[in-house]
Order: structure tokens, then C-alpha cells, then sequence
């Protein structure tokens, strides 16, 4: 199995939106979440993880708020990551975060949002400390952050596109 990591195209859009019920147990909201950030313009990158001409995952960047003392800041949301069920456990999910954040910081990008489970997400940097920094309504043990660059990172409460509306 080779897999390849790419920017999603046009041709991804239904076989990503397929993926997110398929990977979230049937529920939509993933997948509609996915679509409405697009939409919206919202989506800031999309990765497909590609098994030869099949998409087997799928990985969502998207741009939030951060209200700054010095005024608003973009940061950005790591929602949702998704990997058909016969293919996890198999590093793709990981392949996929590795390679947003690596494009992400190319792009300038210096914080990232996630709510996930921690024991899996801070081997990527993720820290539920650095995460209090950045109050909003997914606050709590599963919210996290990651700052990816060395200089000071601005701090402040946070506001999700209209989209996560979707997935409460």
C-alpha cells in the first residue's frame, strides 16, 4: 500500500464528504461541517491521504478568530481528521497531520487549534496548557493548542467559523 498525501481538487469533494460519514460511524455532521467551511471560504487546507486512485483520508484546516489585546489575529482549527475504518491504525491519520502542519507553517501559520484526545494529539506539539491561552466555548480537558513557531504568540478568546455550529 502506497499511500500519498495532496491537496484536495475538485474531483475530492464527494469522496471526502463520503469518507467523513463512512469514518464517523454514519453521522453527517463531519462531513457537512467539511462542506460548509468550504462554502464559506473558510477552508484554509484540505489534505486527501490517497491509496492509488482512492481517497482513505482526509484531514481539514480551517481559519478562527483570535482576539487579541492588540486586536484580532487568524489562527487556525485542525477539524475534523478522518481515515476509512479498514485503513486506520496504519499511520495515515498521522501522515495527514504531519503534512498540514508542515504546509501551515510554511504558510506563516504559528497557532493551531484542536479538540481531541490529548494522549494522541501532543505528540504533535499539542498541549491542553497552551491551550488555556485561547478561551471559547470547546474549552475544557480535550481543547489544545499548538504554537509552531518560537516567537510570542498572541492570546485571547477564540471564534470558530459559523460552520462548527454544525457538529455541537
Amino acid at each position: 500500500m502506497t499511500i500519498g498525501i495532496e491537496v484536495e481538487t475538485q474531483r475530492d469533494v464527494e469522496p471526502i464528504q463520503r469518507l467523513n460519514v463512512i469514518a464517523f460511524d454514519g453521522r453527517t455532521e463531519e462531513a457537512d461541517l467539511v462542506d460548509a467551511l468550504r462554502t464559506a471560504g473558510d477552508l484554509v487546507l484540505s489534505l486527501v491521504a490517497r491509496d492509488k486512485d482512492r481517497v482513505v483520508g482526509h484531514i481539514a484546516f480551517s481559519r478562527v478568530t483570535i482576539e487579541a489585546a492588540a486586536g484580532p489575529v487568524g489562527g487556525i482549527a485542525l477539524a475534523p481528521v478522518a481515515v476509512r475504518p479498514e485503513h486506520q491504525n496504519r499511520g495515515i491519520g498521522r501522515r495527514l497531520i504531519e503534512a498540514g502542519l508542515q504546509r501551515l507553517s510554511q504558510q506563516g501559520e504559528s497557532i493551531v487549534l484542536v479538540v481531541g484526545n490529548p494522549a494522541y494529539y501532543k505528540r504533535f506539539g499539542f498541549s491542553i496548557e497552551q491551550g488555556k491561552a485561547f478561551p471559547c466555548e470547546y474549552s475544557g480537558p480535550y481543547f489544545m493548542a499548538l504554537v509552531m513557531d518560537d516567537a510570542p504568540a498572541p492570546t485571547g478568546p477564540v471564534i470558530y467559523p459559523d460552520a462548527f455550529e454544525l457538529v455541537h
